[in-house]
């Protein structure tokens, strides 16, 4: 595996970054995660002006965007991969013990990719389990979940939290109780023949695939509304689904140990995701 580190190509026994980097020390930094299909990398200029929102945000100076898109094509020729899953990491740099940005004088640029050409049939026939975490999203006001974070530490205590009660994923709530996101992923619902899904204010991040299912669903008109529901608007679903850039649509069947619908992926969820998949071919 060749990773891009810096400002050149290394194998991976040789990518290696300061043990003073501000990424390594406080989780100060930025990422994205995205998939290629047969070369393509979807919606790649989505991700990039998410990242730059997010760097000038940070006050993080991000290279430009071009340069950073040749970076992940070359990453994939690089790895001789045409259907990937490609990680950008953007941290402040190498500095100094000390939380000032100003310690950092450069930041530290890491791009990997992997093979990957989706999960198993199995999961999209029969769904996945999730379960409603303890663990909270975090606050707004606080570290805001609009923000792809290398500070990921609410999302591993949630995905632990829904390992130890045997569920795939977990599904966090908000500091006021309402419906937010899974720990690696957005949720949606069908209710009463309504596509259901969090608002952006709850407090979460607008994944990428997010902004594609709701568009076809618009375009499809099929009623849908984002807003903020509590979590038994989940448990009066016929249906419900995570996306992101890896899952695509994934079914989930059972929330709580409980099965949501007839307990199998439903019709509604199935057209998207066929409807997804159409983009993806004509991308």
């Amino acid at each position: 595996m060749w990773i891009y580190l810096q400002d050149r190509f290394v194998p991976k026994e040789e990518a290696k970054i300061s043990v003073f980097d501000h990424g390594f020390l406080y989780g100060d930094g930025l990422f994205e995660t995205l998939r290629a299909y047969d070369g393509v990398v979807f919606r790649l200029s989505r991700h990039l002006e998410r990242l730059a929102r997010s760097a000038r945000r940070l006050e993080l100076p991000l290279p430009p965007l071009p340069r950073l898109e040749a970076i992940l094509y070359d990453t994939l020729k690089r790895n001789a991969l045409r259907d990937a899953i490609l990680r950008l990491t953007f941290t402040r740099g190498e500095g100094e013990i000390g939380l000032d940005p100003a310690l950092c004088d450069k930041p530290t640029l890491v791009v990997t990719a992997r093979p990957f050409t989706g999960y198993p049939p199995e999961y999209y026939r029969d769904g996945i389990s999730a379960v409603i975490v303890q663990v909270r999203r975090n606050a707004t006001t606080a570290l805001d979940p609009a923000l792809k974070s290398i500070s990921f530490l609410n999302n591993v205590m949630a995905k632990s939290e829904a390992t130890k009660a045997g569920s795939d994923d977990g599904l966090l709530l908000n500091p006021e109780g309402y419906l937010s996101e899974g720990t690696t992923s957005n949720l949606f619902w069908v209710r009463r023949g309504k596509l259901e899904t969090p608002s952006p204010a709850v407090g979460l991040l607008e994944g990428i695939t997010r902004e594609v299912v709701i568009d076809l669903a618009r375009k499809k008109r099929l009623p849908t509304e984002e807003g903020f529901f509590k979590p038994d608007a989940l448990f009066e679903a016929e249906e419900a689904f995570l996306t992101n850039s890896g899952f695509e649509l994934m079914p989930v069947t059972r929330i709580n140990g409980n099965p949501i619908g007839s307990g199998k992926p439903g019709p509604i969820t199935r057209r998207l995701h066929q409807a997804f998949k159409e983009v993806i071919r004509e991308r």
